[in-house]
């Protein structure tokens, strides 16, 4: 009987009414292992309302009961690392140590929200005028949604529902359909550390959830991590009905190599950021910009280094790349390196035959490279999502830098160079919101925020670190005065306040 993946609302598994199921399959396999269950509206609004409810006390919880709780929470999770990685792994596909480096970025969050308390201090300024303060405090903002992608199952979602519940509000998960296992043993773990029913619960679905709750009166904010069309549709949808929204998009990151850099450590660099978690991350490297005559050879060592990374299922320790998350996606992805050459490309590694022995009905492809691609050519463009690097030639930095912020995405990007003048002048022209200087994935650290510019990012506020903490709380600025005890009343004035 195949298993079933049901909600949690309220603090306890809730079986699916809607009738409607998609199915979960394991990508090495090709097999569905596993059926989750579709909310309609009614169970979107039963989510809303257990997380409404929860507010009318968690809201005005005090800061040490709910970092107590993140606390157990954090040590729970550190305790339980294999598990989550073994269940993102089964459905997702990626290898395991790809998979507990997942958990281990989630858990930069969780620790952050732990020490929330520093992060929610407000300010207070005394004799602004006669007898007058002014003080500022942050807010919980009331029922919040997260909508997250399969790419990273229990990161993402990490990213979002610690420091929201930590500010004090409660929070409705909705993730992604094709590998949802993974959030409900975030949800059941954060139950057994004490976090009170309903705070955080997981509701599965399709668009009509979605929907259901970009319209719901109820929810205040919401957070999305997905594909740029996605992203703005889920911007303007939200905003629409008043709520707030950070929605983060797709991403074509670049990765410029000067004539001075190392080859050697830009090569394994390039063969990591494009081809790890088999590029299914919106962090990738998808294009290299070979700047002057170093092309040729950094395109052999890249494709030296590429033919040597072993394929196979993401429970085999000796897989360094996992299949792709579905066959129609692995179709999509290979279509690009088959009609790249007739737009120009060299096709210098073509993976799209690739195989595994005795796994023949996963969802394989191997690693692409292709060489001398146009920028007005199909796999430039698009966001492939897969392993298919591509390299564009260039004959100086400015050329270089030009291409790059023509781009409409402005996710990460990267430079290589032993130069640290360019180093400092790139990081100060190019037009992206995450920037690596010989690093090829430049996600920041828990306590700084993750973000986009252009059409990788709709809202004004990045992902986690301060602006997280600024997303889900909202400001309130009190102006008191208080009369000397020994002072008269002074009577009525109705003339304008004055500050001086």
């Amino acid at each position: 009987m195949t298993k079933t993946v049901n909600h949690w609302i309220g603090g306890k598994t809730v079986e699916g009414t809607s009738g409607q199921y998609g199915p979960v399959t394991d990508p090495a396999t090709g097999q569905v292992t596993t059926q989750v269950a579709l909310a309609s509206v009614e169970e979107v609004d039963a989510a809303v309302a257990a997380a409404k409810a929860a507010y009318a006390t968690w809201g005005t919880s005090s800061l040490a009961q709910r970092t107590a709780v993140l606390f157990r929470y954090r040590a729970l999770l550190d305790a339980h690392r294999d598990d989550i990685a073994a269940l993102i792994t089964a459905e997702h596909g990626k290898v395991h140590s790809d998979a507990l480096g997942e958990v281990a970025r989630g858990l930069e969050i969780v620790e952050l929200a732990c020490g929330i308390t520093t992060q929610l201090k407000g300010e207070l300024s005394t004799q602004v005028s006669n007898r007058v303060d002014v003080s500022s405090i942050r807010q919980s903002l009331g029922v919040v949604a997260g909508i997250t992608p399969f790419n990273f199952p229990a990161m993402v979602p990490m990213w979002m529902f610690p420091l929201a519940i930590a500010c004090g509000n409660t929070f409705v998960l909705k993730p992604s359909e094709k590998d949802p296992s993974a959030a409900n043993l975030l949800a059941e773990l954060a139950a057994e550390a004490g976090l009170p029913d309903g705070v955080l619960n997981v509701l599965h679905g399709d668009k009509v959830a979605v929907d259901g709750l970009l319209n719901h009166p109820d929810v205040a904010a919401v957070s999305f991590v997905g594909s740029t069309p996605i992203a703005r549709y889920i911007h303007a949808t939200a905003s629409a009905n008043g709520k707030r929204v950070q929605a983060l998009g797709g991403a074509k990151n670049h990765m410029l190599v000067l004539p001075d850099a190392d080859l050697d450590a830009a090569a394994d660099a390039a063969v990591s950021a494009a081809y790890g978690s088999a590029g299914e991350r919106c962090m990738a490297i998808s294009a290299v910009v070979a700047v002057g005559a170093i092309g040729d050879e950094l395109v052999a060592k890249i494709r030296e280094r590429a033919e040597k990374i072993t394929i196979g299922p993401g429970n085999d320790p000796a897989s360094e790349m996992g299949p792709l998350i579905t066959a129609a996606h692995r179709d999509k992805v290979a279509s690009y390196v088959t009609g790249a050459a007739a737009q120009g490309a060299e096709v210098v590694l073509d993976g799209t035959g690739h195989t595994v022995e005795g796994f023949e009905d996963g969802h394989w492809i191997g690693l692409s490279l292709l060489d001398k691609v146009s920028t007005d050519s199909d796999a430039y463009k698009d966001e492939i999502f897969g392993p298919v690097l591509c390299v564009l030639r260039v004959e100086t930095y400015e050329d270089g830098v030009a291409l790059m912020n023509a781009s409409p995405f402005g996710n990460g990007t990267a430079i290589f160079t032993r130069d640290g003048g360019a180093a400092r002048r790139f990081q100060l022209e190019i037009q992206a919101g995450m920037v690596g200087v010989n690093v090829p994935i430049p996600v920041p650290v828990g306590y700084h925020s993750f973000g986009g510019w252009k059409d990788s990012l709709f809202g004004d506020h990045h992902i986690y670190g301060n602006d997280g903490v600024h997303f889900y709380t909202r400001g309130k600025v009190t102006t008191t005065r208080w009369p000397d005890p020994a002072d008269a009343p002074a009577g009525v004035d109705l003339g304008f306040p004055r500050n001086h």
